[in-house]
């Protein structure tokens, strides 16, 4: 089997618990082959938590939710240090953050400390408590969920935070039929429980390699750097996209790429993309929120006035 057929394999997996809402599909899979996080806005009840914990399943990873809430403190994400009343002694009890696939729900409720400590997980793979610093396992990835900002108990959060995340997809309720089906599913067990894993982690990090060698060639990576400047002095942004931001959208079409059986990046995988690497890392004027106008209007807007570049297929 072709290692891109093992992912169309795992796609079905998730498919088999998750009704329509195949655009998420897409997105967790790219987040899973370049190792980054994702960010996910949405009401609750759109089994958000189930897509992530399939994931998991699917490639056998250790899998944790953690539900943030205003009282949380650093030590219930990354664990504390207990004194053992035999010895006398301190041991260190690993928190949640120390499994391979985590779920942040509502990741916009937590205070600034929780942000702090999780944003150095995301950002270094490691985590400092009790005076020192622990490593993470080798694949780690943070999939979030966050409520729209205008439900009361939500705060943005910080801008280091949001570059941190490979891309960030809005979702929204099923069509009528998919609830339909929905509904006849939750009528038996929940599949999730019946269905075995389609990869190892050996596998995977074998699948990743392969994926960092799909060809960007220079007039692609010309075209990325073009659009993330031209967010940078748009007249509605006061903080355009990052240069991690324009490795996160070279990574995210490669990986896209992958997927649909392609060695090399074309154009239309950077307009596709763009929108959802770019957006959750532009801070729009305040004049322009006013108006109305969105992250995702600008990206849009961008990429309408760039010409398309014409490629070079020859590797």
């Amino acid at each position: 089997m072709s290692t891109q057929a093992e992912f169309q394999t795992l796609k079905q997996h998730l498919q088999n618990v998750i009704v329509g809402q195949e655009a998420l599909l897409d997105k967790m899979i790219i987040a899973l082959l370049t190792g980054g996080h994702i960010l996910l806005e949405g009401p609750p009840g759109l089994a958000k938590t189930t897509a992530v914990k399939t994931l998991a399943n699917g490639v056998h990873a250790s899998f944790q939710r953690i539900q943030f809430t205003p009282d949380l403190m650093p030590g219930d994400v990354v664990g504390s240090e207990v004194l053992d009343m035999n010895t006398g002694a301190l041991s260190f009890v690993k928190g949640p953050i120390f499994n391979e696939i985590v779920l942040a729900d509502e990741i916009n409720r937590a205070p600034p400390k929780v942000q702090s400590a999780l944003l150095e997980a995301m950002a270094e793979k490691q985590v400092t408590a009790g005076g020192q610093t622990r490593s993470l396992p080798e694949l780690f990835l943070v999939m979030a969920t966050q409520n729209p900002l205008e439900q009361s108990g939500t705060y943005p959060l910080p801008e280091a935070q949001l570059d941190r995340f490979l891309l960030k997809m809005k979702m929204g309720y099923p069509e009528p039929e998919e609830e339909m089906e929905v509904l006849h599913r939750a009528q038996k067990n929940p599949p999730i429980d019946e269905l075995e894993s389609v990869m190892t982690l050996e596998e995977l990090r074998y699948i990743q390699g392969e994926v960092k060698d799909v060809l960007v060639d220079d007039t692609i990576k010309k075209y990325i750097v073009e659009i993330a400047n031209r967010t940078r002095i748009h007249a509605n942004v006061y903080l355009g996209a990052s240069p991690r931001g324009s490795i996160a959208l070279m990574k995210a079409c490669q990986a896209y790429a992958f997927l649909r059986g392609r060695d090399y990046v074309v154009p239309d995988d950077v307009q596709y993309l763009a929108p959802f690497v770019f957006s959750h890392r532009i801070i729009m004027k305040s004049e322009a929120r006013y108006e109305g106008i969105t992250p995702e209007e600008v990206v849009e807007r961008v990429m309408a006035r760039i010409p398309v570049p014409v490629q070079r297929l020859v590797r």
